[in-house]
C-alpha cells in the first residue's frame, strides 16, 4: 500500500487530498546507503543474538565476546549511515570490514576445520566492502559542499535588474503605513525607554 493512500486515514474532512507524490529527492548512493544502514542493524542483532553460532560456523569457537562486541560496533554505523550524516556511518562501516577481515583471516588457517566457511563469509565481507565504498563514494559527491566559485549563479533572477535598481522599489512602489516607515537611523526610529 503506497504512503499517499495512508495518508487518507488520518485526513479530516476539509484536509487536501494526496493525489501523487513528486519525484524523490533520494539518490541512488542515499539509496545504498539506507540499504547497507538496515543491513548493519540485522547483521548487528544476530552478532548480539547469536555469538556462539556464528562463531562456531566459521571456526572461531572461542571469539563469542568478540563477535558480540562487533554486534554493538555493526549497530552503532548503522545510526549514522541511516541519518543525515551517512559518509560518517559509511566510513564507520569501511574501519568496521577492515576489522572482520583481519578477524577472518585467523579463521582462514589451514588447520581450521570450518576453513570453507570462513573462505564463504570473507568473500561476503569483501562484496559489502566493496558497496560500502561505492555508497561512501556516491554520497560524498552528491552531498560534498563545494566553493561558491564551483556554481554557475548567470541564470538567477531574485535581482532581475540589479541591486542599484532594486533599492528602494517598496517605497516607491508601495503605500507604506507611517508606523511601519522609518527615516534615518534604526535607533531613531525605536520608542524611547523610560527609566
Amino acid at each position: 500500500m503506497p504512503l499517499t493512500s495512508l495518508s487518507h486515514i488520518a485526513r479530516s474532512e476539509g484536509d487536501p487530498r494526496v493525489e501523487s507524490k513528486g519525484p524523490s529527492s533520494i539518490t541512488g548512493p542515499d539509496r545504498l546507503a539506507r540499504a547497507l544502514g538496515w543491513f548493519s542493524i540485522g547483521l548487528g542483532v544476530a552478532e548480539l543474538v547469536a555469538p556462539g553460532r556464528i562463531a562456531r560456523a566459521i571456526g572461531l569457537d572461542d571469539k563469542q565476546g568478540l563477535i558480540r562486541a562487533y554486534g554493538v560496533r555493526e549497530l552503532a554505523s548503522a545510526v549514522p549511515t541511516l541519518s543525515v550524516d551517512k559518509q560518517f556511518g559509511l566510513a564507520s562501516r569501511i574501519a568496521g570490514d577492515a576489522l572482520d577481515l583481519g578477524t577472518l583471516a585467523f579463521a582462514l588457517d589451514e588447520d581450521n576445520p570450518k576453513r570453507g566457511n570462513a573462505a564463504v563469509a570473507t568473500a561476503l565481507v569483501l562484496g559489502i566492502t566493496l558497496l560500502d565504498l561505492v555508497a561512501y563514494a556516491g554520497t560524498k559527491s552528491v552531498h560534498s559542499r563545494g566553493a561558491s566559485a564551483d556554481y554557475d549563479y548567470s541564470n538567477r533572477v531574485g535581482l532581475p535588474r540589479g541591486p542599484q535598481a532594486s533599492r528602494g522599489l517598496a517605497r516607491r512602489d508601495f503605500d507604506i503605513p507611517a508606523d511601519y516607515s522609518a527615516e534615518g537611523r534604526v535607533a531613531d526610529a525605536l520608542p524611547e525607554l523610560v527609566a
